[in-house]
């Protein structure tokens, strides 16, 4: 007999949010069944076209262009996962590379040797595929809870942060603040210490808060409000436990 699974616990099994896949089905990408209620559910099928869709993505197709694939004909399942594999080999190739040369640079600074030019341009190098690795964990992550509305106001906001916003440098404020957050927990959310890690934290987010969409904040809230599901794949700087101790702070000040 074939399994039907409920959208929520597509959702849960997954990691996409039930509104992702209500976006994919309003696109004409992916046609749940209904139960007798009414309710969307998955069967094989519908769960093979979903896996489609997220590989698909992955590999830098848009939506539009996945839907055209769909249109033209049946796409084979082999392939595709063989695609995905490929995909996996090299991101390990370069992965065991960028190892390799960083723990040799290493070696040659405990042994007081000299780095020269050629290893210089190995570690920038590394460095962009330490970045390209880090970038695709968190389009993994966002795939399941930004649409594409979404994500064409990233791509069209963001320049306007300007020249002067350093992502490293905000990243490191992050990881600072949330790590403090963490060792000071548990906190009284009213308490004036839970105030001031709030005011820190909202000064970090306004950035960000003042050139978001309200589709960009939605859905980053949504998606933040879900880290647990998704925790540990990539990382914001700060754990569940701490997003969650924010936001009671927040609360206690209102």
């Amino acid at each position: 007999m074939t399994q039907i699974i409920d959208i929520a616990e597509v959702a849960r099994t997954t990691g996409l949010s039930a509104r992702a896949l209500r976006f994919y089905e309003a696109r004409g990408l992916v046609k749940p069944l209904r139960t007798g209620s009414g309710r969307r559910c998955y069967g094989a099928g519908e769960l093979e076209r979903l896996h489609q869709l997220v590989a698909l993505k992955r590999v830098g197709l848009s939506l539009q262009q996945i839907k055209a694939l769909f249109d033209k004909k049946p796409i084979d399942l082999r392939q595709l996962v063989a695609l995905q594999l490929d995909t996996l080999d090299d991101q390990a190739r370069a992965l065991t590379e960028a190892r390799t040369i960083l723990r040799t640079t290493l070696s040659r600074i405990d042994r007081g040797e000299p780095i020269d030019a050629a290893t210089f341009c190995s570690l920038i190098r590394t460095g962009d595929v330490m970045m390209t690795d880090e970038t695709e964990k968190w389009q993994a992550v966002t795939d399941r809870y930004l649409n594409d509305e979404a994500k064409a106001d990233f791509a069209r906001t963001l320049p306007q942060m300007g020249d002067s916003f350093d992502a490293a440098a905000a990243g490191a404020k992050w990881k600072d603040l949330g790590s403090r957050i963490k060792a000071a927990l548990p906190m009284d959310p009213a308490s004036d210490a839970a105030q001031a890690f709030a005011a820190e934290w909202k000064a970090l987010l306004e950035p960000f808060a003042r050139i978001a969409t309200p589709a960009m904040m939605a859905q980053t809230r949504e998606m933040y409000a879900n880290m647990d599901k998704w925790e540990g794949q990539a990382d914001p700087g700060f754990d569940h436990e701490v997003f969650q101790f924010i936001q009671a702070a927040n609360a206690a000040a209102q």
